[in-house]
Parts: C-alpha cells; structure tokens; sequence
C-alpha cells in the first residue's frame, strides 16, 4: 500500500524492535499504547476479499483505531516484495515516506487485513513514523473497516469493494 499519506508531530513516538528471542533481524516500528485505549476490533472472514477487519463496538469519527506495524524496509525492498505478494492478490508494503516502506507482511498487526474500498469507513494518518488507521466517520459494532489504498502501481488487482466498480489497484 504505497500513496498519499500526511504527517504530523504527536506524543507518542514510535517504539522500535526486534522479535522476541532475536539480536538482529528486522526491525518492527510499532507505537507505545499504554496512555492510549484503543477501539476493540476482530479479524475475520470478509465478504470484500480474503480476511477483514471489524469493530466490536461502535467507534467515532476521528478517532485512532489500529497501527499498520511491520519490517521497515526500503523502497527497493519493497517493490522486490510487492512483485511476488501481488502474485498472490495481495498488498502488505505501505509507504510511510520517500525513505521508509513499512511491510506488514513481516510481524504485522491486524491492520494489514484492512480491505481497500474507494468510498472507505477510514483514512490513514502518519504520526511520528507510525501509520494509524483512524475512523473517517463513525462506525457501527460488527462493520468491516476500509481505506482507500492509493496505491501507485500498475493496477494489477480488480477492486472488489462494490459490485460493479471498476477501479483497479
């Protein structure tokens, strides 16, 4: 998922690590969220495409939802990924800025299961190097959570989000 995004400065940087039981490897940007109460949502099966994500009570406009966390990697590594995920009808690498990619393919949250729709339930929003989802309007406990990808390839992917769009990704 590469694209628009805007940035801002919040409080809460972000926190990096290597997996459990690991000195090196990859390094997973993920935010600190012991000040913060997040909206509980599930991963479920989607009616849209694969795997999606549900609120499990309502959450209102604006507020923070979920993290997009995974590897940090570059942009080279990332269009390396995207080739052999897009095989497979997938989108995991989101653009955090000209530098940075974060693959949520690589110790991921849930966030990455959050489908694509061109008249989305959600925006994204960068805050200190961490890509939230946060709620565009408010949303009803047990609806499917969406955002526009925008993403910048070769629209290889039919967008499932509606019957009869024809907007590709």
């Amino acid at each position: 998922m590469t694209g628009q995004r805007t940035s801002t400065s919040g409080k809460r940087p972000a926190t990096p690590r290597k997996p459990s039981g690991t000195s090196h490897g990859p390094v997973i940007v993920e935010p600190d969220t012991r000040r913060i109460r997040l909206p509980r949502v599930e991963r479920r099966k989607s009616g849209l495409h694969g795997w999606g994500v549900f609120a499990l009570e309502p959450i209102t406009k604006n507020t923070r939802i979920i993290a997009y966390t995974g590897e940090r990697i570059t942009p080279g590594e990332s269009l390396m990924r995207e080739r052999r995920y897009l095989r497979d009808g997938n989108i995991w690498c989101f653009r955090l800025n000209s530098r940075w990619v974060v693959d949520g393919a690589v110790g991921g949250s849930d966030a990455r299961f959050i489908n694509h729709s061109c008249a989305p339930n959600c925006y994204t929003h960068i805050i200190d190097g961490i890509i939230w989802i946060r709620a565009a309007r408010s949303i009803g406990a047990g609806e499917e959570l969406t955002y526009n990808y925008y993403t910048e390839g070769g629209g290889e992917i039919q967008c499932l989000c509606r019957p009869g769009c024809d907007a590709r990704l």
